[in-house]
């Protein structure tokens, strides 16, 4: 059968979404709901490296200011005596407030890499700097779990492509970007015929069958994902777009317990304020709608939002109002279930630098480590090879 260049282009999309995975090549079967009051993870990346300093802030140190006379935030909200939050996050003042947000500082690993790619790779793998792995750790977590699950979309990103933390050895998540447009391209009659196409060639054959699984997938997906429109008015961002996405996946009973989202690009060499206000001001209000939609359906305390970007910046400006690559950085944890609120340790030391760059004292690994344990009851040291204790925050 000869395949048109353009059916080839929609055919590898539909595989990317796919992802090829032996699991996966019989026809699904949709009927594992998550359990009532199961715990759902939502991860939000904030990709090419969020200046920590300017988002949570050290209102009292003169070494900030001084490193930074043009770039330093001069009104930040107060959160306690010694720190504010970026303007541009006021609903997250808001969720401090009332006790639904929890922030680690200095978060970081040993020998950080300042590459974008590198240092990503690093934090989606909870490799060490210097070892190379094929697998992400959320991936891992679905090996895990998921070698009895009927169907893959226990873990979903809404992206195009899926990011390597979602990627397993022998499972991996489902990555798209809107249910409606994977549904209506697998639904066209040209893919609709892969269910009967057979082929000689074992692989040629795999990729048929495979494509086709991701059909029952889209329409599954699709399905779930207009079963309970939400009332919520959301912003008309790509981030508020991509939170509504989720949202109303969250409020069907589809099975899912993992969703990824990212927005960037956080890498401000030049003009920082203005790029990162920006960002900000698209977190903060998709964020705050989804946080809304969450409460008014009672499933807030369920719900945890964690953020995270691959590495900070470096603590003093640059010659072009901005920042370059750094190293530590701060997470964000968003819920009503929350065991401990606000600041969970001291800020930055910036009298004690690395070449001009922050030393980090929390390991990320362990913050997925407790993740992974304490909220979604998985056996973390399996997931990670990490045994060194977990945080009580959740």
């Amino acid at each position: 059968m000869l395949i048109k260049r353009r059916e080839f282009l929609k055919i590898s999309s539909l595989a990317t979404a796919s992802l090829l995975m032996p699991n996966f090549l019989k026809a699904m079967t949709f009927d594992d709901a998550l359990v009532p009051d199961q715990k759902i993870l939502v991860v939000l990346q904030f990709t090419g490296g969020n200046d920590g300093l300017n988002t949570i802030i050290p209102t009292r140190n003169d070494i900030y200011f001084k490193e930074r006379n043009k770039i330093a935030i001069q009104n930040s909200l107060q959160l306690t005596d010694e720190a504010g939050i970026n303007p541009a996050l006021s609903y997250f003042k808001e969720l401090y407030d009332n006790g639904e947000l929890s922030v680690m500082n200095n978060v970081g690993y040993p020998n950080p890499d300042k590459s974008h790619f590198r240092s990503m790779d690093i934090w989606h793998s909870a490799s060490r700097s210097d070892q190379y792995l094929e697998t992400g750790w959320l991936g891992r977590f679905l090996d895990e779990e998921c070698y009895k699950c009927d169907h893959p979309t226990q873990a979903l990103e809404v992206d195009d492509m899926l990011s390597l933390a979602l990627k397993g050895e022998n499972n991996k998540a489902f990555a798209f970007k809107d249910p409606k447009r994977l549904y209506q391209t697998s639904q066209e009659k040209y893919f609709k015929s892969l269910y009967d196409h057979h082929h000689d060639d074992e692989t040629v054959s795999y990729l048929y069958q495979t494509l086709g699984s991701t059909i029952n997938n889209a329409d599954y997906i699709f399905e779930k994902s207009k079963a309970k429109k939400t009332e919520q008015t959301y912003p008309n961002s790509q981030l508020g777009k991509d939170f509504k996405t989720v949202s109303s996946l969250i409020k069907s009973d589809i099975n899912t317990r993992v969703y990824y989202l990212s927005i960037g690009s956080f890498d401000t060499h030049v003009n920082q304020n203005e790029r990162q206000q920006k960002l900000f001001g698209d977190i903060n209000e998709a964020v705050k709608s989804f946080v809304t939609d969450m409460k008014s359906n009672g499933l807030f305390d369920n719900i945890l939002l964690m953020t995270f970007s691959e590495f900070g910046r470096r603590v003093a400006q640059n010659a072009s109002n901005g920042t370059d690559h750094g190293t530590a950085n701060q997470m964000f944890f968003i819920s009503g279930g929350l065991k401990k609120k606000g600041l969970l340790n001291t800020l930055p030391d910036l009298t004690n630098l690395n070449e001009g760059d922050l030393i980090y004292s929390e390991d990320f690994r362990k913050v997925y480590a407790t993740i992974l344990k304490n909220w979604l009851n998985a056996d973390s040291s399996k997931v990670l090879g990490w045994k060194n204790g977990v945080y009580d925050f959740v």
